[in-house]
């Protein structure tokens, strides 16, 4: 029987917000990031997009009984399509692995009135410290685009529900990594 995995590319790398297990490091080949918005959404949030010069770090986590409703009601604003011949993974049992990517009909490039919350950045940044290590942090930011939209420093009072805790060392790199693209913030 084929499990059914999906692929996080997103604030799905970060372990500690969500429940899915046998997760693995994974990369998917011929896509990028990017921030994006919709009408359904407040904030600006994270979209793989095609990109043939691009492949991006993710992790694949197993999807138990293949009960996809609880993952497509986080991911609500995305479509799921079945992509396992574009993603390299280490295990050997046969799988099939899903990506959500954005729905073209609603989702647009980030503006100022759809920032990027730091928090959601920040949560998304610890997981690629975790599972990728500095490295790893380096190339999320390097394939991912729209980082013209304005970061909104929620930090005091996050509004991301899915919000963590930094250490200093994972503020500071966050940090780093945004002064390097010379980011702009709003309150």
């Amino acid at each position: 029987m084929t499990a059914s995995y999906f692929f996080g590319y997103g604030s799905l790398v970060n372990s500690t917000t969500h429940s899915y297990e046998d997760v693995h490091p994974a990369r998917l080949h011929g896509w990028r990031r990017e921030w994006r918005h919709t009408d359904l959404r407040p904030i600006a949030f994270l979209v793989a997009v095609p990109d043939t010069s691009t492949d991006i770090d993710g992790i694949i986590a197993h999807v138990p009984g293949d009960d996809w409703n609880a993952l497509d009601e986080r991911e609500f604003a995305y479509t799921r399509i079945h992509s396992t011949p574009n993603i390299t993974h280490p295990i050997t049992a046969p799988v099939e692995i899903a990506v959500y990517k954005a729905r073209d009909d609603i989702v647009v490039p980030a503006d100022t009135r759809h920032p990027i919350l730091l928090s959601y950045l920040d949560v998304v940044v610890q997981g690629y410290l975790q599972q990728f290590g500095e490295q790893g942090v380096a190339d999320f930011f390097a394939t991912t685009t729209g980082w013209d939209a304005p970061i909104l420093h929620d930090r005091a009072d996050p509004q991301y529900p899915r919000h963590r805790v930094l250490t200093k060392t994972e503020t500071a790199l966050v940090d780093h990594h945004l002064a390097a693209l010379d980011a702009k913030f709003t309150s």
